[in-house]
């Protein structure tokens, strides 16, 4: 019995070993693997996603193109930019607008002067330097008309002082005026033209 009992003996511990050995061989090759095709599946899933959403912003792409178009024409349309065939040209436009609106609102034109095209892209701007001298209610209406035209015209660096009153003779008292003294730069913008 003590032969038959270490053949037992003998018989668990080899089972016994190779269980061990393949338990082993699981836990350092099967898991792993299975692991690394859990993380692929999971890559492949968010993959999959991401080229059905690019797949839906290419099916839309023509419409896009086409809304591009659209917004382009209509800016066209709306005449933003100044369509003159020189930059002389437009900047002389520029100013006689500025000096009817000026003009209109019952405002005194002190000055215009064109200032030297800045390009900016495909892009000119067109500046012209401006003094005037007006109320606040002319002064509402003119940068009103000038902010609303068509050619785009944007104020920029606008300075606004009072007026200095004005002696009274037979009373020797300085008078006090509503006029201002206003100084602004308006800015037009022009397409450049193909070379």
């Amino acid at each position: 019995m003590s032969k038959e009992k270490n053949r037992n003996i003998q018989r668990g511990l080899a089972v016994g070993l190779l269980a061990a050995v393949i338990l082993l061989l699981i836990a350092v090759v099967f898991v792993p693997a299975v692991s690394k095709w859990m993380d692929l599946h999971e890559e492949k899933g968010q993959l999959a996603l991401k080229l059905r959403q690019y797949e839906r912003i290419l099916a839309g792409k023509d419409a896009v193109i086409d809304s591009v178009g659209t917004v382009k024409e209509a800016i066209q349309e709306q005449n933003y930019f100044n369509s003159q065939s020189t930059e002389a040209l437009a900047s002389a436009e520029v100013q006689e607008f500025i000096k009817k609106a000026i003009v209109d609102a019952g405002g005194q034109l002190s000055s215009t002067q064109a200032l030297p095209v800045k390009s900016k892209g495909k892009f000119s701007l067109l500046t012209v330097s401006v003094r005037m001298t007006g109320n606040s209610e002319v002064l509402r209406s003119v940068l009103y008309r000038l902010e609303t035209s068509t050619p785009l015209i944007i104020i920029d660096q606008l300075d606004i002082r009072p007026m200095r009153g004005v002696r009274n003779r037979n009373t020797r008292q300085i008078e006090q005026t509503n006029d201002l003294n206003v100084n602004f730069q308006a800015v037009s913008f022009m397409r450049k033209k193909a070379e």
